[in-house]
């Protein structure tokens, strides 16, 4: 299946629905082919749009799904894509492990603490009780070396693993990812905070904030001194962003 992509300020987003990104991991990792996927809030679109490192690193992903509710919001509007709803990577992380579970996909967990793993292994295990769970690791702190990356992608696919999810944090998260391409023939997505989620060490926003594309009011209120710049910021450069690119449109319809 071959996923369109529209661009959203300078950045490639891709338009598809939640059932057709889980379909697509599932058949690569029954195939055993790379296919890498990026969850896209606004904080990443706009990161990818002030940093270049950044944005080629995104660019060379498979998949990067329109995970936040104003990512969706801004490709209809501009591209006409008719999507009804987001794809967000903890509700698609939760997907593929059912689907999993189903059919007898080792699936691999990489990131965050050994604290949040463990909490993290327990809780999806009491969902999915079947789920071949074949490894979890904490990478070390800061930069990964090669040598040390290198070491941790052979045990992956020494467990038999068929997918792999990291946590690990926007932009740590999507430079890794792309660094593990040279190592591994499997899906790689980048779910950011769904490890903390499932492990319950972070609450998720009510269905209705999340809906209404409130979920930053949300985690801002939760986490005010982690949290402010990411949203505060982040999200006043995205309106001014849609803004400009509205007026754009205007322009060309008065020429």
């Amino acid at each position: 299946m071959t996923i369109r992509k529209q661009q959203l300020f300078g950045i490639p987003v891709s338009v598809l629905t939640r059932e057709e990104c889980v379909g697509t991991v599932l058949a690569h990792a029954q195939q055993e082919t790379l296919c890498t996927v990026a969850f896209m809030p606004v904080h990443s679109l706009m990161t990818a749009v002030q940093n270049p490192v950044y944005k080629t690193a995104i660019e060379q992903f498979d998949i990067i799904a329109p995970d936040g509710q104003p990512v969706r919001w801004a490709l209809n509007h501009f591209h006409k894509s008719g999507l009804s709803e987001r794809v967000y990577g903890p509700d698609v992380t939760l997907d593929i492990c059912r689907e999993a579970e189903k059919r007898k996909i080792p699936v691999y967990f990489y990131g965050s603490t050994e604290s949040v793993l463990e909490l993290l292994r327990i809780n999806l295990q009491r969902q999915f009780s079947d789920l071949i769970i074949a490894g979890m690791k904490s990478p070390s702190f800061g930069e990964i070396p090669e040598s040390e990356l290198q070491d941790d992608c052979d045990q992956i696919v020494a467990s038999g693993a068929k997918i792999l999810f990291v946590g690990l944090g926007c932009p740590k998260q999507e430079l890794l990812t792309v660094r593990m391409k040279e190592y591994l023939s499997m899906p790689i997505l980048a779910v950011g905070a769904a490890f903390d989620f499932h492990a319950g060490t972070l609450t998720q926003a009510p269905k209705w904030m999340q809906n209404h594309g409130l979920e930053w009011l949300f985690r801002l209120w939760k986490e005010p001194r982690r949290l402010w710049k990411r949203y505060v910021v982040y999200n006043s450069r995205f309106m001014w962003a849609v803004l400009k690119e509205m007026a754009k449109g205007r322009v060309a319809k008065m020429r």
